[in-house]
């Protein structure tokens, strides 16, 4: 879920050791490079004390039980966020609602184009600001922060404030209606770009939202509220309501939603598609993966390895589509094993305000917690654990780039989501034993192939149960690009246009 730049501009891409890596070429016994810290401002961030929900038009007081935001590099609390009770779901939907019936849904497609149009430029204008509040708050480097979320989430809007007066052309009809009030929950990996992601195809069709953003990360959800605010977007158009799963479990079942839109792990989405059951709601689910990244003995390696990393280390592997299964030909396993250790010993970790901080905090406690047992059973069941050599810092929740090889189908880290920097690394021989461990998996939301034969690239694609292939190359996002899963991993599809059809009447 993220934009990340081509395997060859990897935003993983710093040549620079951590504290005991085996140098910036890794080549054993060579000096590492060393570089002076780089950190961003957290001043820029023009953190609050307190945060509001957002009903209405205006910033309110929650009646839930406040919660406390923290910053997972150094465990310092960040803010007090006022949370949502059932009544301030009530009123945001009903806020939604009226809205939706006085004013956005009866708007001509070329004015609400406008808004959501201002609201894009006002993202670029409050970039900076933006990506050192998402790195406080989420974990992640600040040069993902700033050069993939903050970017890629105005150009959601910028995308779909195009759509919005041509609707009529989209393939649903002459007229496609919106459908009503939306409620939307999305998780803390990308917090930002996941409420674009979420809201701006909303809006162009027609619909007002009620957004419901992950417990841990509701800041910049809460900004970009500030920002709907200053391109005077009707009230009631979005509504933000932070809190914890029971908020948003009283969104989905509240009879006045009209269409649910679920990011998150795929236990969670079972659960809502239970709930919305019969209730003539539509929704769409994306949820988790376990995607193959699949490696040719014809394939550039150099450049496969850039892809490795980026598909398995970006964010700190906190991505759904993440290639956390690596499948490599054996004739080049060897080598392509040895390149790969060397360029993860070279990754940077440590604070993620600092520029060239390549591997940031992950989230929460929680989820460090949940990545370590993972890890444990990884060594317990017999594969053989390398991790890089970088310095862990005394403060915060931190993890050290792991590979695991000798892995076997039936352990845990070969078919569990880890959403951590764990990469599972497994052999094949033929094309089709390579097609049949890829699809050994209840998930498929995506899987990338490296090699220099076009024909094997579409002949695999062609086979892969994922709703994304990528081909040479790894995470590589559009706003114009539909992207979704198949199984576990949920169903419809987000961006471009066929991703409009989850908030039109067709």
């Amino acid at each position: 879920m993220t934009n990340a730049p081509d395997a060859n501009d990897s935003a993983l891409a710093s040549p620079a050791g951590s504290a005991g890596s085996t140098g910036a070429t890794g080549a054993p016994g060579s000096s590492p490079w060393e570089y002076a810290p780089a950190p961003e401002s957290r001043d820029i961030a023009g953190l609050k004390p307190n945060y509001w929900m957002l009903v209405d038009g205006q910033f309110v007081e929650g009646t839930g039980e406040p919660l406390k935001t923290v910053n997972p590099a150094t465990e310092e609390v960040l803010a007090e966020v006022s949370t949502a009770g059932p009544a301030d779901v009530d009123k945001a939907v009903k806020a939604a609602r009226r809205a939706y019936e006085r004013v956005w849904g009866r708007m001509p497609g070329a004015e609400r184009a406008k808004y959501i149009f201002r609201i894009a430029r006002l993202i670029q204008e409050r970039a900076r600001e933006l990506a050192v509040l998402e790195t406080l708050d989420n974990g992640k480097p600040i040069r993902e922060s700033r050069d993939v979320d903050v970017p890629t989430a105005a150009a959601h809007f910028f995308y779909h404030a195009g759509w919005a007066d041509k609707l009529g052309y989209a393939g649903y009809g002459p007229d496609p209606r919106p459908l009503g009030v939306a409620g939307q929950v999305i998780p803390w990996n990308f917090p930002l770009l996941m409420a674009a992601w979420k809201i701006a195809p909303a809006l162009a069709c027609g619909n007002t939202v009620v957004l419901k953003p992950a417990e841990t990360t509701p800041l910049t959800a809460l900004v970009l509220g500030e920002i709907c605010q200053q391109a005077d977007l009707p009230p009631g158009v979005v509504n933000i309501l932070p809190g914890a799963g029971d908020v948003g479990a009283e969104l989905v079942n509240h009879p006045g939603v009209n269409k649910v839109a679920f990011t998150g792990s795929t236990e969670v989405g079972k659960l809502i598609q239970r709930s919305v059951a019969g209730t003539g709601k539509k929704l769409t689910l994306e949820l988790g993966g376990k995607a193959a990244n699949i490696v040719f003995d014809d394939a550039p390696l150099d450049q496969a390895v850039e892809g490795i990393v980026n598909g398995i280390f970006f964010n700190q592997g906190h991505v759904c589509c993440a290639g956390s299964r690596l499948l490599v030909q054996e004739s080049v396993a060897e080598e392509l094993l040895d390149k790969l250790h060397r360029r993860v010993a070279t990754l940077r970790l440590g604070d993620p305000l600092d520029k060239n901080t390549d591997i940031g905090a992950i989230n929460s406690a929680e989820q460090l917690a949940k990545i370590t047992e993972l890890a444990a059973s990884g060594e317990a069941e017999g594969a053989r654990r390398w991790s890089s050599p970088c310095a862990l810092p005394d403060k915060g929740f931190f993890f050290a780039p792991t590979v695991f090889s000798d892995v076997h189908q039936a352990m845990r880290i070969a078919r569990e989501e880890i959403f951590g920097p764990v990469l599972s690394v497994l052999t094949f021989r033929t094309p089709d034993e390579a097609v049949a461990k890829a699809n050994n998996t209840p998930y498929g939301l995506s899987a990338g192939v490296w090699t220099d034969k076009g024909s094997r690239i579409l002949w695999l694609a062609q086979r892969m149960r994922a709703g994304v292939v990528w081909a040479n190359t790894f995470n590589r996002f559009d706003p114009s690009a539909p992207f979704g899963g198949y199984q576990e991993s949920g169903f419809g599809r987000e961006g471009g246009r066929t991703g409009l059809e989850a908030y039109l009447d067709v």
